[in-house]
């Protein structure tokens, strides 16, 4: 990453170090180049910023809402799609998440899909944008540091769906490098680091549909003190590796040149520490609000084998709002 990103970094580590010593309860929202940041203790969060992280869910009640969407078109998609791929082609990267935004028409606001989304990880950050993650970053307790990457997704309907996404050939590669990945994040801030379960199924609602997504387990040892570098453990590890790629430092730069858009809070971190454990999700399943327009991001991730019209339409299938 640039000199930009690590002076950034620099300065939130130090702020969530500062409160990891001091066991201080601290919500955290990181953008995904770290160019914003909400970081607050949890008795001084303010009106406008509502989370869920990884806990029973408290349903406002059942709601149907009608969408539709406009995303990039197959064109637009495609001419990216050929990008990535010969920059794979060259060496300069051999797995690169692809993203894109596309203006969604519902009839509800941020905070009403906030309220009846059913989500593992929710956030709702003022007038600007909600989040229904599916998707853990690290969960730390007891000394130990847990990730589960997600790669990999089908829609669930499809007759032997499990089976199929776990014999694609495509899909074990992408989730294999993300894997590898992860390992090397987790060893620059972990030691014993070890993949406990590898690539099991979780079945996750998608609108009205049901998805299946590939996860696996990785942990490491982080030690009983591992409080007091809180702001390092998290940034040394950021932006996540499942929505960039690897290698990372030259996957970044060609995301930056490819999308074509700012990422902003899409992607990023956000998290609880409570003081003596902390949990965190990356920001994806992810609506921002553009003047008067909502715009919803999201992408997938891409390979040699990729293969450009499946590509875009699991983007497109990523588009969903999953009410209860």
């Amino acid at each position: 990453m640039d000199r930009d990103f690590r002076k950034r970094a620099a300065k939130i580590e130090e702020r969530l170090n500062a409160l990891g010593r001091s066991r201080t309860p601290t919500l955290f929202i990181l953008s995904y180049d770290l160019s914003e940041s909400y970081i607050c203790p949890l008795d001084q969060v303010e009106e406008g910023i509502r989370y869920h992280v990884d806990g029973p869910l408290r349903s406002e009640g059942a709601v149907s809402l009608p969408y539709c969407f406009d995303a990039v078109t197959f064109g637009q998609y495609r001419r990216a799609f050929d990008r990535v791929i010969e920059e794979i082609r060259r060496g300069n990267t051999y797995l690169l998440n692809l993203t894109f935004p596309s203006r969604i028409r519902i009839d509800a606001d941020l905070e009403t899909l906030y309220e009846h989304s059913d989500a593992r990880f929710k956030l709702l950050f003022k007038d600007r944008f909600v989040c229904f993650s599916p998707e853990r970053f690290v969960r730390i307790d007891q000394g130990r540091i847990h990730t589960h990457p997600m790669k990999g997704t089908i829609d669930a309907s499809i007759p032997g769906a499990e089976e199929k996404i776990l014999s694609d050939a495509k899909e074990t590669a992408e989730h294999v490098m993300v894997v590898d990945l992860l390992r090397n994040d987790l060893s620059m801030v972990a030691e014993k680091v070890r993949v406990e379960r590898f690539r099991y199924v979780e079945r996750i609602r998608a609108g009205e549909r049901e998805l299946l997504q590939v996860s696996s387990h990785i942990t490491g040892e982080v030690g009983e003190e591992w409080q007091n570098r809180l702001g390092t453990i998290l940034t040394r590890m950021l932006p996540a590796g499942s929505i960039t790629g690897a290698p990372k430092r030259k996957t970044v730069e060609i995301i930056r040149e490819v999308e074509g858009y700012d990422r902003g809070f899409f992607t990023g971190v956000f998290g609880v520490f409570e003081g003596e454990s902390l949990d965190s999700a990356v920001m994806i399943r992810f609506i921002e609000k553009r003047g008067e327009a909502l715009v919803y991001k999201s992408g997938g991730g891409l390979t040699l084998d990729s293969k450009v019209r499946e590509e875009y339409r699991e983007m497109k299938e990523k588009v969903y709002v999953p009410f209860l």
